[in-house]
């Protein structure tokens, strides 16, 4: 592990580098954020200038996606479930063991953080929940505009009718190894529809756009065959400890069905917030929003001051 101001280099499972970003005082309740499929932690900038004031707060680069380079692996393909372990660069045992690694270096012996998981970010919290690491240092956490299986069955991306056309179809788009080139007039209208609420504020559409047209096309498609094949369940099963659950009701990537089905499968749901009209960005769309959730849930886990005491 290597350091800089505010920054760590953070190794691994199979030695692949992730970058982390720490914000805030030091001895302040801690909050973890898992960024989702095609973001970076620029999409937490939000909830980081809000929280670091009365907390600490990690933020790191999921693999292949902001300063986190690609793991070198080929993708496993969609007919073998990226779940079993074997450490495949692109796997959901490797955002659980990229997580259990931030943990392990930034989170002192028996300090516990309120962890956020946005989107493929929510997924790595369910993969890791049966880990020892996340168990010992979780103490709550936020499922954001997430599922844990069913993904190109659900999504709305695609405008018709349920059912193997749609979901073929939807498969295709999401999986696309195109490039998604520069941002315009005409990709941001596109990202709007597919990944945000109708009434988006411009700016918040653009910061979206300027955030996923960053990633790398190889990243993109690599995690995209990952996703295709997510199974989840057992995961979503096994966090036994308090979560609380939030949506956008215009969500096309992960409806709100997902997350009704989360809320009641969980041991320990502490809420679902449905918020309406918001789409699939929700840290972005809705900041306010998201950062009341987390601070809820350092107030209630960790013993966090309202921000007016803090």
């Amino acid at each position: 592990m290597t350091r800089t101001a505010g920054e760590l280099t953070v190794t691994s499972a199979d030695g692949s580098a992730i970058h982390v970003e720490v914000y805030g005082p030091e001895g302040a309740p801690a909050v973890v954020l898992a960024h989702g499929w095609t973001c970076s932690a620029r999409f937490w900038d939000a909830q980081i200038r809000d929280l670091a004031a009365d907390h600490r707060v990690i933020a790191y680069d999921q693999r292949g996606h902001g300063g986190s380079p690609a793991p070198t692996p080929a993708p496993a393909p969609v007919s073998a479930p990226a779940v079993d372990g074997t450490g495949r660069g692109y796997s959901t045992e490797a955002l659980a063991d990229d997580l259990e690694a931030v943990l392990a270096a930034t989170l002192g012996p028996g300090e516990r953080a309120v962890i956020a998981g946005h989107s493929m970010g929510g997924m790595t919290i369910m993969a890791a929940s049966r880990r020892a690491v996340f168990r010992q240092h979780a103490a709550a956490a936020l499922l954001c505009s997430t599922g844990p299986s069913r993904l190109t069955e659900e999504a709305t991306v695609v405008p018709m009718a349920p059912g193997r056309l749609r979901t073929r179809l939807t498969a295709a788009v999401l999986g696309s190894k195109l490039p998604l080139g520069p941002v315009t007039a005409v990709s941001k209208k596109i990202l709007r529809y597919a990944t945000m609420g109708p009434g988006s504020a411009a700016e918040r559409v653009d910061v979206c756009a300027r955030i996923v047209h960053a990633c790398p096309r190889g990243a993109r498609y690599g995690w995209s065959q990952v996703l295709a094949a997510l199974d989840l369940e057992v995961g979503l099963r096994e966090l036994r400890l308090p979560v609380a659950v939030l949506v956008g009701t215009a969500d096309r990537l992960t409806p709100a069905r997902h997350s009704r089905v989360m809320a009641g499968a969980l041991s320990h749901c502490t809420g679902l917030v449905e918020l309406a009209g918001m789409g699939h960005m929700t840290p972005v769309e809705a900041p306010e929003a998201v950062t009341a959730q987390i601070r809820e849930l350092t107030m209630t886990y960790l013993g966090a001051k309202k921000e007016a005491e803090a």
